[in-house]
């Protein structure tokens, strides 16, 4: 059994904690016999819960409410949040909050205001396993005299927080937020103050500005004009007079106080968050917003700390100051605004159908699902019968694959049974809203979706992928006037975006800036909050993703689009580390069951098993996951460190293993499978078909290709070896051509996925289909089947005229080599070399004769490689002599490309890294003509390696490609 955000027993709601809060039970929405059915197209819920539940409650099972001021009481309160603890009061002991990680800065609420630290050195338990930034008090802010009998949340805005304080004769309140280096204050009642953990140090003293040390952390301290600081021991005050407001920022340095003053009377009053999906470029674009109203002047801006996924993105100038935090580095943007640019790589629906499987054996596994008397295997609540939707939900494309229509209409129906009996809006099995929280809880409920709130994300993904499912092949079933409203509506629980929408809070469930979810509604722990399972919240992001581009939504597509994206890159550093530039050094794992707000821990809720901490970061296993695939590197690497433990195999969830593994290695899985398929019990969300497909078919196909995008986010590129496959899915009722950044189009029927395999150079348009077959009830825009044979899609690639090899000893062929080697691309020097060949590699081809192609441009696939080295670039240089007189009649440089420091051979397309200048004439027609390629260090000071001689059976082969016939 999994726990979900849930440490330790919870308390039963007896009969006498029901009677003594009757009343509160009552206005929080209690289950009464008299519920009625809010309608939602043919479904519905209910406006109370089911009779004998719970709700929202503490940990000695008491209803508890949104601890906010008259002033916020009706709003949508934000659960889920890093500062939720302030807002949901999870212990009956405590009015105040827990542990706050905003990180830089940490803080906790007490009686006497707010406790602010900066933890720079984390502790890592004695068994390497978990480490942590722990708050740590180094300041209180507050105001002489303050002693309140709780705290409550006056405003909040997409990623900060305004706790308050009140006690009859002060008030006090705080601003703070993620990436704001500033805590911005208002107080009243009595002198501003601030006391200290130990005597500080003072480094400056300037009237109403003060610059601190306290354990060795620099701060500054703002009051207004005409004001004085004045310290007594660990108490430092300032007399306000008759203005209310001060503020306290961190500095990197003590030299950095004259740059904070200038900003830290400009208080961040909002920040916002907007993205722009730009599909034709297949490219995410998110700006981050901060407003600030000037307490004293006119000032405006501010300064702003972001985190790794964000500066590693961003097009925007950043300063060198940094912080440290459990997100590694983190640095700083002066302004009041930033962006950050991100490829979108796509959501297949499915994967192509191109495995060499036995296709009857397939069938066989197919019908021990679908012919088990129980295909829900007795499942009840959110999550089990989640899970056995998503089971069923990746079958059905393998069904109509194989062109069993009876399975798979028989689990298409199942699943619309099930979805259906759950949207009725009749009770349990059901949903109901609880108008007090601002949330639709499913009942049966289990691991705290109700009573805490938690894991809405990762239950409700399960129903939105299966509905997608279901929209694959009924569109009319995912009508809004149908069943499509209560799928939205679900939706909307963890990932409203209308900001005019009471009914939920924006974004339940997604931390917009760290750029991740979290999945305790309380938020109720020392350690902050938490998330175990990223990829159940990824598998929540591709099913708006995919259920959006079924419906026709666009606007729900792109939410998927950018939860999918943001969040996979956020996954990529603080769940695999994939940079080594988070995990602490004595930190012994290259991967995280759960990350925490104060760090990370290498462990699950509910075992110790090391299977099931790598595998509870992969499942459900579905073309959702694909983004695993996007760091082949580090995935190997997090794969290799399981097995070295168990004895060189997988244990625990073999099954999602070896789909993890054929994401990095496709023909170790294939073998890992065909050795242990007999033998293993199938993961509760997992099939032997699914299982055997998934594997069979990325044997095929090779792994992602994730520097090529699409003009649509459910399209994906594959590699295996030298052969590329393109895929896309076309939802819509017209045939349409998807473009790919490589220059590629393919040619998709309508409602249908097409694949192309087999490299093509001449990006011409093509393809082999695959459409659904109507199911007895789906809607009639389905077109029919067309089920490939097992050869269909799977042509070998041929050597072609127009494609060159580079081989060792610097010549172009027309055909593969005879073994690879490699050459070695000399070092830059340290010197800059952008633009401007130095000691390049050349390869040359001569005698050429061809007619242009029109449209035609050139293209290359370099493979490359730095090993460990850091901070190495390679940099092409293609010209063309079109008539053989020993003239380059024009020259073509393209953008250097930047090798990681992880060693294995690296893709420098030239499409991608997108050509930088092009001199002399016009590309024509070749007589006789010389075309030559050069590769050399463009940045660098260590020598790099160039893959040549490649034969088709080893791969990666290095080849120029000319638009020529």
């Amino acid at each position: 059994m999994k726990l979900r955000s849930l440490r330790g027993p919870t308390a039963a709601l007896t009969t006498l904690a029901l009677a003594a809060a009757a009343t509160l039970t009552a206005a929080l929405g209690a289950g009464t016999a008299s519920a009625a059915t809010v309608r939602v197209g043919l479904g519905g819920y209910t406006d109370s819960r089911p009779a004998g539940t719970v709700g929202p409650t503490n940990s000695d099972g008491a209803p508890v409410a949104p601890k906010v001021t008259a002033r916020m009481a009706g709003q949508a309160a934000p659960t889920n949040d890093w500062w939720s603890s302030l807002i949901y009061q999870r212990y009956a002991g405590n009015p105040y909050s827990e542990n706050l990680y905003a990180h830089p800065m940490t803080f906790k609420a007490q009686a006497a205001g707010l406790e602010v630290g900066y933890p720079t050195t984390p502790t890592v338990t004695s068994d390497g396993r978990q480490y942590d930034y722990t708050h740590t008090r180094d300041l209180t802010l507050g105001v002489a005299g303050l002693n309140s009998p709780d705290t409550k949340v006056d405003g909040w805005s997409d990623w900060t927080v305004t706790p308050y304080w009140a006690d009859g004769s002060h008030t006090f309140s705080a601003t703070v937020g993620h990436g704001l280096p500033y805590v911005y204050a208002h107080a009243t009642g009595g002198a501003a103050q601030v006391t200290t953990a130990s005597a500080p140090t003072v480094f400056a003293s300037q009237g109403n500005v003060l610059g601190i040390t306290v354990a060795g952390h620099n701060y500054g301290l703002f009051a207004p004009t005409g004001s004085s600081w004045s310290v007594s021991g660990s108490t430092v005050t300032a007399n306000l007079g008759s203005k209310d407001y001060y503020s306290v920022a961190l500095l990197p340095s003590t030299a950095d106080l004259a740059l904070f003053r200038t900003y830290a009377y400009n208080f961040v009053t909002d920040t916002r968050v907007g993205w722009t999906y730009d599909e034709a470029a297949g490219r995410l674009t998110t700006t981050f917003t901060a407003t600030t109203a000037a307490q004293e002047g006119t000032g405006t801006g501010t300064l702003l700390a972001l985190y790794p996924q964000q500066w590693q993105a961003t097009p925007d100038a950043l300063t060198a100051l940094t912080y440290t935090s459990p997100r590694g580095t983190m640095k700083i943007r002066q302004g009041s605004s930033f962006s950050t640019v991100q490829s979108v790589t796509g959501v297949l629906p499915s994967l192509p159908d191109v495995g060499a499987y036995d296709r009857a054996a397939l069938d066989g596994y197919l019908h021990q699902v679908a012919d088990a008397s129980d295909p829900f295997n007795a499942a009840t609540d959110t999550y089990w019968t989640g899970k056995a939707l998503g089971r069923l939900a990746q079958l059905v494309p393998v069904a109509d694959q194989l062109g069993d229509t009876a399975v798979r209409d028989k689990m298409l129906g199942l699943m619309k049974g099930k979805l259906q009996t759950w949207f009725a809006g009749t009770g349990s099995p059901g949903f109901a809203y609880d108008s007090t929280w601002k949330t639709l809880i499913g009942y049966p409920a289990s691991y705290g979706t109700d009573a805490e709130l938690n894991d809405h994300h990762f239950h409700y993904g399960y129903f939105v992928q299966a509905a997608a499912t279901v929209a694959r092949y009924d569109t009319a079933w995912a009508a809004d006037a149908q069943w499509g409203g209560m799928v939205k509506l679900l939706a909307k629980d963890a990932a409203n975006t209308d900001r005019t929408d009471a009914r939920f809070p924006w974004l339940r469930n997604f931390d917009p800036y760290e750029g991740h979810g979290w999945a305790s509604g309380h938020a109720g722990f020392a350690a902050g909050n938490n998330e175990e399972s990223s990829s159940e919240s990824l598998n929540f992001s591709a099913g708006l993703l995919l259920y959006g581009a079924a419906t026709g939504d666009t606007a729900l597509r792109d939410l998927g689009v950018y939860l999918y994206t943001t969040e996979a890159n956020a996954v990529q550093q603080y769940w695999f580390d994939a940079d080594h530039q988070v995990f602490p050094a004595n930190f012994q794992h290259r991967t995280v069951g759960m990350v925490w707000g104060s760090g990370a821990a290498y462990s699950t809720w509910w075992t110790a098993a090391p299977g099931m901490i790598h595998g509870i970061n992969f499942l459900p296993v579905t073309s959702g996951s694909l983004y695993l695939a996007r760091r082949k590197d580090d995935l190997a690497a997090n794969l290799a460190e399981l097995k070295s433990g168990n004895g060189g195999v997988f244990t625990d969830w073999r099954d999602l293993l070896w789909e993890a593994e054929a994401l990095t290695d496709p023909a170790a899985a294939k073998a890992d499978w065909d050795a242990g398929n007999a033998g293993y019990t199938p993961e509760e969300g997992e099939s032997k078909a699914h299982t055997y497909a998934w594997i069979y078919d990325l044997a095929t196909l090779g792994t992602l290709d994730p520097a090529t995008t699409a003009d649509t986010p459910t399209a994906a590129v594959f590699a295996n070896g030298s052969t590329r496959t393109h895929v896309a899915h076309n939802y819509t009722t017209a045939a349409r051509t998807v473009h790919f950044s490589d220059g590629y189009a393919l040619t998709v029927p309508a409602r249908s996925t097409a694949s192309e395999r087999g490299t093509k150079p001449d990006g011409g348009t093509g393809g082999t289909s695959s459409s659904p077959t109507p199911s007895p009830s789906a809607s009639t825009s389905a077109s029919p089947s067309a089920s490939p044979s097992p050869s269909a899609s799977a042509s070998v690639p041929q050597t072609r005229a127009n494609t060159l090899y580079l081989q060792p000893g610097g010549t172009l062929t027309t055909a593969y080599g005879s073994g690879a080697t490699s050459s070695t691309v000399p070092s830059g020097g340290g010197a800059n070399h952008d633009g401007t060949p130095y000691q390049p590699l050349t390869y040359t081809a001569g005698h050429l004769t061809g007619t242009l192609r029109a449209g035609g441009s050139t293209d290359f696939d370099l493979y490359v490689d730095a090993g460990a080295t850091v901070a190495l670039a390679q940099q092409a240089r293609v010209s063309y002599d079109f008539n053989g007189d020993g003239t380059y009649d024009r020259t073509e440089t393209y953008r250097y490309f930047a090798t990681d420091p992880v060693p294995g051979w690296e893709r420098y397309g030239a499409t991608a890294s997108g050509l930088q200048s092009s001199t002399g004439a016009a590309l024509t027609n070749l007589s006789n003509a010389t075309v030559r390629v050069e590769i050399w260090p463009a940045l660098g000071s260590a020598p790099a390696q160039l893959r040549t001689g490649a034969t088709q059976a080893q791969g990666n082969a290095s080849v120029l490609r000319i638009p020529f016939d």
